[in-house]
């Protein structure tokens, strides 16, 4: 007889996680402990490991907040992280053994936000729709990523225009280790001027994270008469090359900047790259779109592929008892 059990992640399995990530279904480093804890001191940590017959063949990114576990908050996207080989059938046992285990626990609901299709190694052997049809997971939210895959560019009029100026002002295009000056004089001025928040990510951590990844996550700006113009921020995976920020001053739509910027990196730097992905320009927890940057992603080509974020009562593991006949 086969033994499934469920445990929770504890520092002593850093290792462990670790090592399962580089060789699961996915392609993130986003799911390292070492990306994770950065900021384990606003999250109450609730990740989960799942074995069976003593082989570890999953995970789940977590954190628990009242009586709910989500899939971890700190985290751009989430979802179960598999063992590469996985077949339908644990992957089933996994979702019942989750909900099973939280609702031993006391937990009531479990909020999970889906994992694009992009980041994974196998898009194929993905059955997190099917799991959440049966187990009545409702849909509370979607958003559309704007993604790319840099052999099908297509520039628009627009783009190719902003190009041209960024050329005739004779823009520079340069990759730095040093995120401050982006930070300092256009992300976080931005950012307030516009929608009176903060960057995600503060100066000194996005420093830190840099230290941990040093070839993962990447910062170019841009410069006209030796001054920064704009900005962004990349977070690069083996599949993915996705702009965690992008930003540029006042000026960036008269110099061209942003068009410029974004047409270096797709003829040059992530040609070869499957997929970029320009995230999303969803506001108001999905129920609207910002039109204008919208527009602007999909003048270089780029079309929407969406994210899912569900919340499935516990107690519907029973659900998953008969699936099989």
């Amino acid at each position: 007889m086969q033994s499934f059990k469920v445990l929770r992640y504890k520092p002593s399995d850093k290792a462990v996680w670790n090592n399962f990530v580089l060789d699961s279904n996915q392609q993130t480093f986003l799911f390292q402990r070492d990306f994770m804890d950065y900021h384990s001191d606003r999250f109450e940590d609730h990740s989960l490991m799942f074995y069976k017959n003593n082989k570890l063949i999953g995970l789940l990114p977590a954190n628990k907040l009242d009586n709910e576990v989500c899939s971890h908050q700190g985290l751009t996207y989430g979802g179960f992280i598999y063992d590469a080989t996985i077949k339908s059938e644990d992957a089933i046992g996994i979702m019942r053994g989750t909900l099973e285990f939280l609702n031993e626990n006391g937990i009531l609901n479990f909020i999970v936000k889906e994992l694009p299709y992009i980041y994974l190694n196998n898009p194929t052997n993905n059955p997190f729709t099917y799991l959440c049809f049966k187990v009545k997971a409702q849909l509370n939210r979607t958003d559309m990523h704007s993604v790319l895959d840099p052999k099908f560019k297509a520039y628009s009029r627009s783009r190719n225009n902003g190009y041209k100026r960024g050329k005739k002002n004779h823009l520079l295009v340069e990759e730095t280790n040093d995120f401050a000056l982006f930070w300092n004089s256009i992300l976080i001025p931005n950012l307030d001027k516009k929608h009176e928040v903060k960057p995600v990510h503060t100066l000194e951590e996005i420093k830190l994270l840099k230290s941990r990844f040093p070839n993962q996550i990447r910062q170019f700006n841009v410069y006209y008469q030796d001054n920064i113009v704009a900005g962004t921020t990349i977070f690069e995976t083996k599949n993915v090359a996705h702009s965690q920020y992008i930003s540029g001053n006042a000026d960036k739509n008269t110099l061209g900047s942003l068009d410029y910027l974004h047409h270096y990196l797709l003829e040059e730097v992530f040609a070869n790259k499957p997929y970029f992905n320009f995230g999303i320009s969803n506001i108001e927890e999905g129920q609207k779109i910002n039109e204008g940057l919208l527009y602007w992603k999909e003048g270089f080509g780029a079309r929407s592929i969406n994210q899912g974020f569900y919340t499935i009562k516990t107690e519907n593991y029973k659900l998953l008892e008969d699936v099989f006949v």
